[in-house]
């Protein structure tokens, strides 16, 4: 697990540690001592933790014009136990969406599981964006995952999406393909 980082290649154009709107601003990584684990195996330090014990993401690109995030995750995404969506609404997605982000890309490929729980803090999230014209878009989740999604159609809240290359893109290219396929969805 330690050998897994989150996307490195947008770097150059965007460090949420660095980005003063972003909730990960000023946070310091340290290389040197491993501390967040997951089924106790310890991940890279690259990962930010935001308050759940089994899943930890990445902010890989903002764009405050364009109203868009990419956020990758790695974990267990556990709604049943630990209620991540609930930690992930309140810490993170919260104070994005009062920076104006509306439109979510959240990169899952690395998420190994799905244990559900309720849908509110789902419903709040989608009622929030689609008010804004905006969406929550998960991309390349593990298909056992989202048979697990879908069990409790929250696929309807949260749109499942598969991307395979998605590394070849840029995050404008990337957020404009996604950004495409859902207008064409809507407009059939």
């Amino acid at each position: 697990m330690y050998e897994i980082e989150p996307f490195y290649n947008w770097r150059h154009l965007y460090s949420a540690e660095n980005d003063r709107r972003s909730p990960f601003y000023g946070r310091d990584y340290n290389y040197h001592e491993l501390q967040n684990v997951i089924y106790n195996y310890y991940i890279h330090p690259q990962w930010d933790e935001f308050g759940s014990r089994t899943l930890y993401l990445k902010i890989l690109y903002a764009d405050y014009e364009q109203h868009f995030v990419i956020i990758e995750l790695i974990g267990e995404w556990n709604d049943a136990i630990e209620n991540d969506i609930m930690t992930l609404k309140r810490d993170v997605i919260d104070q994005l969406f009062a920076q104006g982000i509306t439109k979510y890309i959240l990169i899952a490929g690395n998420v190994l599981n799905f244990h559900s729980g309720d849908r509110d803090y789902y419903e709040e999230w989608f009622e929030e964006v689609t008010d804004e014209n905006g969406w929550i878009v998960a991309l390349n989740m593990p298909e056992a995952t989202q048979q697990d999604f879908r069990k409790r159609k929250l696929h309807y809240l949260v749109e499942l999406m598969d991307i395979e290359n998605w590394r070849v893109f840029k995050p404008e290219h990337l957020f404009m393909q996604i950004n495409e396929q859902l207008t064409k969805r809507l407009n059939v």
